[in-house]
């Protein structure tokens, strides 16, 4: 680190730095946020620089604050312990995945919530890529307002700067599947894989950064021919979303779910910190609480007070598989994972989810800080902690 040695006014007297205010500097130092520090640099932070940020995004990066309404009540329900086939307790998973928090609502009520990593009901968490999920439930309101036209609209229609590149042909409706055929590589470990590397090269002016770099990737394969997932691509649709209702995602949120749904406290949505463009594919931080809220809603068919708040038919259509993702019983949707049995479920890198099974009228949502992005044993055991809730739902 840099030494930075103010100068000395004149005539002023020196004396040597107290020993008891030294380990206070040093502390400080090494927790303030670099200038223009990159937001993908969370993929390689180590387990305590992780534990600590990612309940505290928005003092690290530039934000827009998703302002709240009043509180939509989350009554007690009867408590619920989940139940692991191998016997494993809820504490045990808890600690052994680094998790900061557990809700489970079913029928709209509160079964079981769990907090750890020193979290508690007001603690916002990053999501991740369960922010996806937030900004294709955005294109449903839009599709309803009448700013989007179609879904078979070309992405072009909304950002014109893609127009020269290899997203000249995309719609819409293959943005928010990823079936784009642009190619892509959204390898968490490798420092020069597109997904760590999206939002730095050089700026355009009245461009943002993100559609400067996506302009410029290649063609792979026929547009809508195969799926390969892409957190720019839903940067893009998030771009869209707010060229098209002339909105920030924030503002847009907080109108159309946040404030009149009853979310309890504001979230944050990360933005670009000189174009101001909100991350759609990963910004979202908010409390555990209020990620079971809009699981909630979705349960309620995204209604509220019995008035639609997306197109009508769209909230069936993106949670049902539209592309198959090679893993039997699930697929992908409109940036939602979906299931064969109807569940579907946002997912976010490092154990973040929203899983909503309409059929069990259920919203499970886990916050979590695992030690590596994602792997094949991370996701397991969020899936046996899915399946240990429905176990103990009787």
């Amino acid at each position: 680190m840099k030494r930075i040695i103010a100068p000395a006014r004149r005539g002023a007297r020196r004396f040597p730095l107290l020993p008891c205010l030294l380990p206070c500097l040093l502390l400080l130092a090494a927790c303030a946020t670099p200038p223009h520090a990159r937001r993908t640099d969370v993929l390689f932070w180590n387990q305590p620089q992780r534990e600590a940020a990612f309940r505290a995004m928005d003092t690290r990066y530039a934000s827009n604050i998703v302002h709240h309404g009043a509180a939509h009540p989350l009554p007690a329900g009867r408590p619920l312990v989940p139940r692991f086939d191998d016997g494993t307790t809820l504490d045990t998973y808890m600690a052994d995945h680094h998790v900061a928090g557990v809700m489970v609502l079913q029928e709209g009520r509160v079964r079981l919530a769990r907090y750890g990593l020193g979290a508690d009901a007001s603690t916002r968490w990053t999501s991740f890529s369960v922010a996806k999920s937030f900004t294709s439930t955005l294109v449903g309101a839009a599709l309803r307002d009448g700013a989007i036209g179609s879904l078979d609209d070309r992405v072009t229609r909304y950002i014109p700067e893609l127009a020269e590149g290899a997203y000249r042909e995309v719609t819409v409706r293959q943005l928010l599947t990823m079936t784009s055929g642009v190619r892509w590589n959204e390898d968490y470990t490798d420092a020069h894989s597109d997904v760590a590397i999206m939002y730095e090269g050089a700026r355009r002016p009245g461009e943002p950064l993100l559609v400067s770099y996506m302009a410029k990737l290649p063609r792979e394969f026929p547009p809508g021919e195969r799926w390969v997932y892409k957190t720019g691509e839903t940067d893009l649709v998030g771009i869209l979303v707010t060229r098209a209702t002339g909105k920030t995602l924030a503002a847009y949120l907080s109108e159309k779910i946040w404030k009149p749904y009853g979310m309890a406290s504001d979230a944050f949505w990360l933005k670009d910190e000189e174009d101001g463009t909100e991350a759609g594919g990963s910004g979202v931080s908010a409390t555990l609480g209020d990620y079971a809220r809009l699981g909630q809603f979705l349960l309620d068919g995204g209604t509220i007070d019995g008035k639609p708040v997306l197109a009508d038919g769209w909230l069936a259509d993106a949670t049902h598989r539209h592309v198959d993702i090679g893993a039997p019983g699930r697929g992908y949707g409109y940036q939602w994972w979906t299931y064969d049995d109807g569940a579907f479920a946002g997912i976010g890198i490092f154990g973040q989810l929203l899983y909503v099974d309409p059929a069990r009228h259920l919203v499970i949502a886990q916050l979590a800080a695992w030690p590596v992005a994602t792997d094949a044993a991370q996701a397991a055991a969020r899936a046996a902690f899915v399946s240990a809730v429905k176990a103990g739902l009787n």
